[in-house]
């Protein structure tokens, strides 16, 4: 989404330096005239510009947000899973401690 955001403002950018360009070389208004033209043209393009980065910084926050809840929840299950994963661990280890002083108590006798 990123790249793709990069690449339209590169070609607004681009749009409107080649528009410029153009509008300057085939101007037949007065030089005030063309200047007023170019500067409305290239303020109309920065608010374009403004408005496209505001759009993509929300998007970019929604999208950061989402994944940030997606990560701490496959986390929290995870721990979770290990969580259980380590009781059956320490109740298999506690049952062959059993098994273990049981035959070393027989042995003794």
């Amino acid at each position: 989404m990123t790249n793709n955001t990069g690449n339209v403002l590169v070609a607004v950018l681009t749009g409107a330096i080649i528009g410029t360009g153009i509008g300057v070389l085939y101007a037949p208004d007065k030089g005030t005239m063309t200047r007023k033209k170019i500067k409305k043209s290239v303020n109309h393009a920065k608010e374009d510009i403004a408005e496209r980065i505001s759009h993509a910084k929300e998007e970019l926050s929604k999208t950061m947000k989402s994944k940030k809840e997606d990560f701490e929840h496959k986390l929290d299950d995870t721990l979770s899973n290990m969580s259980y994963k380590a009781d059956d661990i320490i109740s298999t280890l506690e049952r062959k401690l059993e098994e273990l002083k049981k035959k070393n108590a027989h042995l003794q006798n």
